[in-house]
């Protein structure tokens, strides 16, 4: 039973939706029901200067594309606050080399 409500976020077609908690900054996204989260965590390291620092994705639902919905959220959020971005975190370069909009490149810091 519990692997079933395990797989629930994606097996009952229920969208995946990216919170953003701004005061402990970070991209969340609730996995069966509330208890496990994937997460992704960023710091000011500026004015107008974010780190994008980890992601990560509880075992049980790695590789089914749930990272890249926490880091498109990220990468939204420094294009639409006009910030600038380090990458720290593995992933969110991933995602950025295999997406590379260019909204999201001019606000890179390399």
């Amino acid at each position: 039973m519990a692997q079933a409500a395990q797989l629930n976020v994606l097996e009952i077609g229920s969208p995946i939706r990216v919170e953003h908690d701004k005061k402990r900054r970070q991209f969340s996204i609730r996995l069966n029901g509330s208890y496990d989260r994937a997460v992704l965590l960023y710091e000011y390291v500026g004015k107008k200067t974010v780190d994008l620092q980890h992601t990560e994705v509880p075992d049980a639902y790695r590789g089914r594309g749930i990272a890249k919905h926490l880091a498109k959220a990220a990468m939204d959020f420094v294009v639409e606050e006009d910030l600038k971005a380090h990458l720290t975190c593995w992933y969110i370069q991933k995602y950025v080399k295999e997406n590379p909009h260019p909204q999201y490149l001019e606000h890179i810091i390399h």
